[in-house]
Formats: structure tokens, sequence, C-alpha cells
């Protein structure tokens, strides 16, 4: 038997030989249905007979050959199919995956950003707490003369402190009206002494009216220098704008 041109060792593809091969079997099955069809009485030309009684042959083998190198072709399609297909199912994977990780990273970093700008945010704001109480703490400290010069500039700087207007020539004016700058002075016969509740200290202030405009950090004292100049000036920051505005008894 000749050596079979067909076998799987060669190409999967179809080659020229092999389409020449399959022709050759197509023939062969159309020449059979022919001679079927004829009756054994009919008469043939010499030629006729010589060109049909010699039919190409092809072994089983040769066939089986054929047919498996076609399925394997298709086989081979359909898996370089189902392969494109996992690729780019794994690639729409790998971009959404890609995409949350961006995703992610970004809203880290502006909660981190976030966390940062708060924290910035505090340490300012206890840094000027510090400042200020820092500066309350030098004024309180600071050294002042004992006489009306210095209990006017220490009651300025607590009435600063404290967010209550006034300046030292509003201040220096109504008390030099008042007391002429002694801070033991009492009236003893105006309205407010007829009623028993005479007017003292540098500002001549009631009883009451010390008591309810007593700023925090003086003395309880209506005859102190400082406590009676702040508390009349909050007084008169409530009821006139300003100590300032004051330029007669009130």
């Amino acid at each position: 038997m000749p050596k079979n041109p067909f076998t799987r060792g060669h190409s999967r593809a179809l080659t020229k030989r092999h389409k020449i091969a399959v022709a050759g079997v197509a023939a062969l099955g159309a020449a059979a249905v022919a001679f079927s069809a004829v009756p054994g009485n009919a008469e043939t030309t010499t030629s006729e007979a010589t060109t049909y009684s010699a039919p190409v042959k092809y072994s089983s083998e040769q066939l089986k050959g054929l047919q498996a190198d076609v399925s394997e072709q298709l086989a081979a399609k359909a898996l370089q199919s189902k392969a494109a297909e996992a690729k780019a199912k794994a690639d729409a994977a790998a971009k959404a995956k890609a995409k949350a990780a961006t995703a992610a990273k970004k809203k880290a970093a502006a909660a981190a950003a976030a966390k940062k700008a708060a924290h910035a945010r505090k340490a300012k704001e206890a840094a000027s707490r510090a400042a200020h109480r820092a500066k309350l703490k030098a004024a309180t400290h600071r050294s002042y003369a004992n006489n009306l010069d210095g209990w006017i500039k220490q009651s300025l700087d607590i009435m600063k402190s404290k967010g209550i207007p006034g300046s030292y020539n509003g201040l220096y004016r109504n008390i030099m009206r008042e007391s002429s700058g002694n801070p033991n002075a009492i009236n003893n016969w105006d309205i407010n002494a007829i009623n028993g509740i005479p007017s003292k200290g540098l500002l001549q202030v009631i009883p009451p009216t010390f008591q309810a405009y007593h700023v925090a950090g003086t003395s309880w004292n209506i005859y102190d220098p400082v406590a009676n100049i702040t508390a009349a000036a909050n007084y008169a920051a409530h009821r006139y704008g300003s100590m300032d505005n004051v330029n007669s008894a009130y």
C-alpha cells in the first residue's frame, strides 16, 4: 500500500492536494450513483466503459485522516474564539479593578487632605487661644503706677481684653468731673444719698450699679480704683455706647 499523504503529521490546514482528493471522492460518489441508475442492458460506447472502469481509489484511512483534519481545525477555531472571549472578559475585569483602585486612592487622598486641613485649623485655633491667653497674662502682670494714670491704664487694658470701649481721655475727663481723682470720694447730698445708696469712688458709682456691671478679675471693693473705673466704663458702654460719650452726670 502506498504511504498515506494525508496523515496527521502534516499541517491541519487543507492543502491543494487535500482539496483534489476531496473532489475525487465526490466524483467517485457521483459516478456510483450514475452506474446504479443505468439499466443492465443499456449500451455504452467502448470509450465510456473505459472511462468509468477505472475510478480513483481512496482508502478509508485517507478519508478518516481528512475528516480528522477538518474536525481538528474546527475545534481549534472554537478554542481560539473561547480564548479571545475569556481574554476580553479578563481585560474588562482588570480595567474595572484598576478604575476602582484609582477611585479608592483619590478618595483616600481627599480624606487625608481633609484630615490634615482639620489638624492645621485646630492647631491654628489653639495657637490663637494661646496667644490670647499670653496677652491677657502679660496685661495682668504688667506693672502699673499706683496713681490715677496707672489706674486708668490698667483699667483700659482690662476693658480691651473684655471688649469694653473707652479711651484714656474719656475716662480721665469724667473722673476729674466726678471725684477730682479721689478714689475714696463719696456723695452724701444728692438723690442717691437721700435714697441710701450714695455714689462712691473715682467715677461715683452707686453700689447696685457697681454690682450689676462689675467686671470679672477686678476687686469687689467699690472704692478700688481699677474696679470702680472698669465697672463704670462697662455701665456707660451699655447705656451710652462708651464713657467717651458721657459729658455730665450719668
